[in-house]
């Protein structure tokens, strides 16, 4: 019985950590102009960011982002993610690694099924 309860507590986690959005953090259609106090952070897989770049950008794939944390200069970031399970995954690393995350911006728009009939996610660029 104990190891149900830590197994389906573990699954619980791992699928809030996910899905569920993050708080506090401003959703923007447009990548931020000024970029000397903020760094823009593009957490796309790198075929998807080179396909379609963000200016200013500097790529760092979310698979990439516990290991290459320290790479990040700035400690304000606005993070550009393809689909909100990039953002919530890369978002919380982030904030666990102290930086403050400012926003972000969803650069691919998701079918009306996973868009949440249209609440909850606003897409830029």
């Amino acid at each position: 019985m104990l190891l149900l309860i830590i197994i389906v507590s573990t699954i619980m986690v791992a699928m809030y950590n996910r899905y569920f959005p993050v708080k506090g953090v401003q959703c923007s259609t447009e990548i931020p102009a000024e970029t000397e106090s903020i760094l823009i952070l593009d957490v796309r897989d790198y075929n998807q960011s080179s396909a379609n770049p963000v200016p200013h950008a500097v790529n760092l794939p979310v698979a990439y982002i516990k290991r290459n944390w320290d790479d990040v200069a700035a400690t304000r970031i606005h993070v550009a993610a393809s689909t909100p399970l990039e953002k919530n995954m890369s978002i919380r690393m982030l904030r666990r690694k102290g930086f403050e995350v400012a926003g972000y911006t969803l650069t691919e728009k998701q079918s009306p099924l996973k868009q949440n009939k249209g609440k909850g996610y606003c897409y830029g660029i």
